[in-house]
Order: C-alpha cells, then structure tokens, then sequence
C-alpha cells in the first residue's frame, strides 16, 4: 500500500489533549484542618470512581497526570490514576497547581515534555473554570467538583498553546441526567 503526501501527513499530525478535573466534593467536617488538607468527603468518594470510569470508557488515551498538592485534589487523581490504570510515575504532584490561576496552569502546561500528548490536571475553582473560558472556544458556567473538560489544541508543543486556541471536545460531570 503506498500512502498519499496527505495521508502521511495525517499519520503525523499530532495534536495535544488536556483534561482538566476538578477534584471531587471535600469535606468541611473539621474546620481546624488547613484549606490544602480537607479529605474527600462521602459524595466525593462516591463521585470519583463514577467520573474516573466514565473517563476510562469514553477518553481513554491520557498519558500523564499532574495534581495540586492539596490532599482532596491528590486522592481524586488516585482514584483516576487506579481506574485508568497508570503507574505512579505518570503522576506528578505540583504545589503550582494548588489553587492556580489559569495562568498558573498554563505555566505548569508550558513545563511539560511534548512526548505527552494527553495529559490530564486535577485542581481548584475558580482557575479550572477560568482557563476553560480562558483557552478554548466555548465558555462554561462552571466546572463542578469531579467535573472533567477536555480541551484540544492544534499544537505539535505544549508550549504553543494560546488564548482562545483550543477546541472543548467534552464536558462531563456528576450531576449529568442519567449518569449518578
């Protein structure tokens, strides 16, 4: 079989994915614990699993995960790195990512190495948010806890990506008719 200047072209073409996760609903049973050391709580742990699953069926390509440091972002990134069945060293923790502002994670995005190209990061409101409407070509309300949105970007580096460049492909979240 011999291929067309286009088709090998197309074979080549390789984009990046990011998926962003808001960690699962945190419990504020103790109020005398630290803001980064607040657990999942019920729902959360419910939540997780559910999303990570989802996650696995319908996207099932992420190469690398990136979490904030703050411990109900960390065990939302255990569940998905368990379900999705990657080694713990395909997982970074960063403090970077901890309450980031969409700058904040564009800078963790620009630090990355371009043989990932699908990558998910699990972090905070209101940056996850932010960045959605920052970088892609829709605007959301509001990324939920445990919600996920993938965003594609035409790029062969993460260090490439720009303002208002990507393609939201998908938004999922707990609270979807008929998913919970």
């Amino acid at each position: 079989m011999t291929l067309t200047g286009h088709q090998v072209f197309v074979l080549l073409y390789i984009m990046k994915k990011l998926y962003l996760v808001r960690h699962a609903k945190s419990s504020w049973d103790d109020y005398t614990l630290m803001d980064e050391e607040r657990p999942l709580n019920e729902r959360g742990k419910r939540d997780a699993p559910v999303m990570a699953e989802l996650l696995k069926e319908k996207e099932s390509d992420i190469q690398f995960m990136i979490t904030s440091t703050a411990k109900r972002a960390r065990a939302t990134a255990r569940v998905f790195r368990k379900v999705l069945g990657l080694s713990k060293d395909r997982v970074l923790k960063s403090e970077r990512l901890y309450l980031a502002s969409p700058s904040g994670i564009l800078d963790v995005l620009h630090s990355l190495e371009d043989v990932y190209d699908t990558v998910a990061i699990f972090g905070h409101n209101p940056g996850l948010t932010d960045f959605v409407n920052r970088f892609s070509d829709q605007l959301v309300d509001n990324v939920p806890t445990c919600g996920i949105a993938r965003i594609d970007f035409d790029v062969d580096s993460w260090r490439e990506i720009q303002d208002e460049e990507g393609d939201l492909t998908a938004f999922y979240y707990p609270k979807m008719p008929g998913l919970l």
